[in-house]
């Protein structure tokens, strides 16, 4: 299972009811921040949830509203005692912007490894999960990310007999493990299992023009958090000159990709009430909804 949270929903510049962009993950024991806008540890608070198991922070790009948060982060960690490194992901000079808000966060009782994204794609394997990094059409360099949880197999008694596998060793090989018997034959959790199962696939993109790399990442998708500065009529020029997406360019991403659900993010300070143009987005998508602060959902392995 897959936990999600929108800390915060605003672009630009935070309102009493809407915290700046971050969105949070929690998986077997491992959390994971994407973007650390202004309000995100009060939005992490807010939750109930915790920055202590926090694997890494991945960066959409380096706006303000997108990492300001992150020096009071680090503190509340280093306040913690956390001992463990922290893993930063973003796109090219990373480590310079992080160490020059550091200077407000000197030091720390814990290293930081960074991981400078160069090229327009990168997947990353984290603990038990995968996370995809993808290049958007932003007036800075951006990306996109997607949280992937693959799932195996089904056992395959038939298939484990086949290729002479003791009975002993299902067990273990069935939870990934790589063996080998007595006869010096390595054994591998495939030769136990069927083909793979459909896993858990979150995509995640805020600050970009529509382009084609979002529907790929986002292909089946089990939930996409995308996007929509503007709602209001007469706004497309405005996001092709700021390279932003309107409601409706979300809503056909999403119906393009065929994710299962979609969540607008990132709204402009002037769109006060995004529900009130969902009408005409679910026209064009059906299963949209405007996210908000604090909304949270727990994704699932669906049963073929």
């Amino acid at each position: 299972m897959l936990d999600v949270c929108l800390l915060g929903t605003g672009g630009m510049m935070p309102l009493p009811y809407r915290r700046l962009t971050a969105c949070m993950t929690r998986f077997q024991g491992h959390s994971l921040l994407i973007d650390c806008g202004e309000g995100t540890q009060v939005g992490i608070k807010d939750r109930g949830w915790s920055v202590k198991p926090l694997d890494a922070i991945c960066f959409t790009h380096f706006h303000a509203d997108h990492i300001s948060g992150l020096p009071g982060l680090l503190l509340t960690l280093g306040n913690a005692e956390r001992t463990e490194p922290l893993l930063i992901i973003g796109p090219r000079g990373v480590e310079k912007v992080v160490n020059s808000l550091r200077i407000i966060a000197p030091e720390l009782p814990f290293p930081i490894r960074f991981y400078e994204l160069k090229e327009k794609e990168h997947r990353i394997e984290m603990d038990g999960y995968t996370i995809e990094a993808f290049q958007v059409k932003h007036n800075v360099i951006c990306y996109g990310y997607s949280v992937v949880i693959p799932r195996a197999g089904k056992f395959d008694p038939c298939k484990a007999r086949e290729n002479d596998i003791p009975m002993k060793y299902w067990n273990r090989l069935q939870k990934g493990e790589t063996l080998e018997d007595e006869n010096g034959r390595v054994l591998t959790s495939d030769m136990i299992l069927g083909k793979p199962r459909k896993g858990i696939r979150l995509t995640y993109c805020t600050d970009t023009r529509p382009v084609p790399a979002i529907v790929r990442h986002a292909a089946d998708a089990d939930l996409l958090i995308c996007e929509g500065m503007y709602g209001e009529d007469g706004k497309e020029a405005k996001a092709r000159e700021y390279k932003h997406m309107t409601f409706y360019e979300a809503a056909r991403i999403a119906k393009e990709a065929g994710v299962k659900r979609l969540w607008l993010t990132h709204y402009s300070p002037s769109l006060v009430r995004p529900e009130e143009f969902m009408g005409k987005v679910r026209k064009i998508y059906p299963n949209a909804v405007p996210g908000k602060d604090g909304k949270t959902i727990t994704l699932d392995f669906q049963e073929e």
